[in-house]
């Protein structure tokens, strides 16, 4: 199978792109699994965040470019890189918070991918690059993730370049989150994880579909928007519950509604 999940521990599942003698490219094949397995644990309510790593030696190393070379037509290449586009959108507008988990290159649809992610962490050895330039192929949407994540000059020295930067650099750009030591990166993530499991699904659910659109907004607009989300959040029982805990002084029981 090339994507595999497995339980992390209660409400954190854990998705693996399983191919690693191709550095995990982001075949067809491996596009399309990707995409129904994020749709699939979006809807399963016993999945609250999901971790998404590579297997092998690194996290994803993009497009399958022999796959590319392969598929001549014009309509061809239009179907895959909209069905890519149709896999970073769902992780994006899905309700469940997603975290990348790096090791090794991150290169391509691979750091666009980790950019469409809402958290970002990996080991402090990892590199991250938008390198299509270097094969006449510029990696104009994996930029459209990238972009939204950092500064633009530093996106297009990334783009213009095609050079890799290392992960302190990509904390420092905000690409990432934070990057630790293999030894200490899955512990890291999974504290992490389970934290953003212990709090309400539904206010996570409003929290992050909020977050995504208000920024699309004019600040006027935005304020409306997010005024509504919070009275729409107001009126559930878990922010009820919430409140009544903190003013109590013990710990909330939520009913996710």
């Amino acid at each position: 199978m090339n994507i595999l999940i497995k339980n992390l521990s209660p409400g954190v599942k854990k998705v693996i792109i399983n191919d690693p003698k191709t550095y995990n490219s982001l075949s067809f094949k491996t596009l399309t699994s990707l995409l129904n397995t994020f749709k699939k644990l979006d809807k399963d309510n016993s999945t609250k965040v999901i971790v998404l790593e590579g297997a092998g030696k690194g996290f994803s190393a993009g497009h399958n470019l022999k796959e590319v070379r392969g598929l001549k037509k014009r309509s061809k290449y239009l179907k895959l890189f909209n069905l890519c586009s149709k896999l970073m959108i769902q992780i994006v507008e899905g309700r469940k918070p997603v975290i990348a988990k790096v090791h090794g290159a991150a290169y391509a649809a691979g750091c666009q991918l980790v950019a469409s992610c809402d958290l970002a962490y990996s080991s402090n050895d990892a590199i991250f690059a938008t390198p299509g330039v270097n094969i006449g192929l510029f990696c104009s949407t994996p930029m459209v993730a990238v972009s939204r994540k950092i500064h633009r000059k530093r996106m297009m020295k990334m783009l213009l370049t095609g050079e890799p930067i290392k992960a302190n650099f990509a904390k420092d750009i905000g690409l990432i989150n934070d990057f630790f030591s293999k030894s200490k990166l899955d512990k890291e993530v999974l504290k992490i994880a389970k934290t953003i499991a212990s709090k309400s699904n539904l206010t996570i659910k409003i929290g992050k579909q909020a977050f995504y659109k208000q920024l699309e907004m004019p600040l006027r607009k935005a304020y409306s928007y997010t005024s509504k989300m919070m009275t729409l959040n107001m009126m559930a029982m878990d922010a009820h519950e919430g409140i009544s805990a903190f003013l109590e002084k013990r710990k909330p029981k939520w009913k996710h509604k």
